[in-house]
């Protein structure tokens, strides 16, 4: 069985396509963890009646990430084998790249097929951007830099195995390097199985206010995933700051109740 999971807050006028893009695949579901939505991103999703999709719904904002950990949680309930995670604002067409990626899962046996979103070296403009430097130290750290390069399940569409989901708790899917580190310390699968440049991705754009906090929350994302790696306590402190970004808005006590409740049922 494959699932999708598509974490999706206030993407009406974007929803829609990402959601009929992915209902042309042979999938069993999509798991839309709907989440803090005021816009028509909800009615969006009804009114395409999907078969596959199924929806689940969260009043308060559940924060950047965490929403996989709610949708892998529903997927491993269903039964499924290879869970794939698409952002709800990816209005990229790259149907095969996803099909490439749940075939790096069942047919390469890969525990995490992550994406080359840059095959070639990021611009002069990006190479000044920390998260570069900070998922190529991770990536370093965890022995994949010369097999995965700059990819990380931070960043673009990903595929994850049930033993994968079965290994790590999955608590820590909200917080994706550190995912990345856990699955490298037990010995899991990890490769890259498909390549989509950034800009196919298709990824909505936003002010420069949003930028600099996603750069604080993936390279405290990073320090924390090293720490992990290195049995350490959490850190995202590196030369006198701390890199929160939106990591403070990560609802970790929504995930913890919903985690603790019993599964759902088939």
């Amino acid at each position: 069985m494959i699932c999708v999971v598509v974490p999706a807050r206030n993407e009406g006028g974007r929803i829609s396509t990402v959601l009929q893009n992915l209902g042309t695949l042979p999938i069993d579901h999509i798991i839309l963890v709907a989440n803090g939505s005021k816009d028509s991103t909800m009615r969006e999703a009804l009114q395409l009646r999907l078969p596959k999709l199924q929806i689940i719904y969260f009043h308060e904002c559940l924060g950047i990430d965490t929403p996989r950990a709610i949708g892998a949680k529903v997927a491993l309930a269903l039964g499924s084998n290879v869970v794939a995670f698409v952002d709800g604002d990816m209005v990229g067409t790259f149907n095969e790249n996803l099909m490439e990626l749940i075939d790096g899962v069942l047919l390469k046996h890969l525990d995490m097929a992550l994406t080359n979103c840059y095959p070639s070296p990021p611009r002069h403009i990006e190479r000044y951007n920390p998260t570069f430097q900070w998922r190529l130290t991770l990536n370093k750290e965890l022995g994949l830099d010369k097999k995965i390069n700059l990819a990380s399940p931070a960043h673009g569409p990903h595929a994850v195995s049930r033993r994968l989901l079965e290994t790590i708790d999955l608590r820590e899917l909200a917080v994706p390097p550190v995912t990345l580190a856990l699955a490298r310390m037990h010995k899991l699968k990890i490769d890259v199985a498909t390549t989509i440049p950034h800009y196919r991705l298709g990824s909505s754009v936003k002010n420069q206010i949003h930028t600099n906090k996603i750069i604080d929350t993936i390279v405290g994302d990073c320090l924390e995933a090293i720490a992990a790696f290195h049995g350490q306590s959490r850190n995202r402190q590196w030369q006198n700051k701390t890199y929160l970004g939106y990591h403070t808005d990560r609802r970790l006590d929504l995930l913890d109740t919903f985690l603790d409740e019993k599964p759902c049922s088939k």
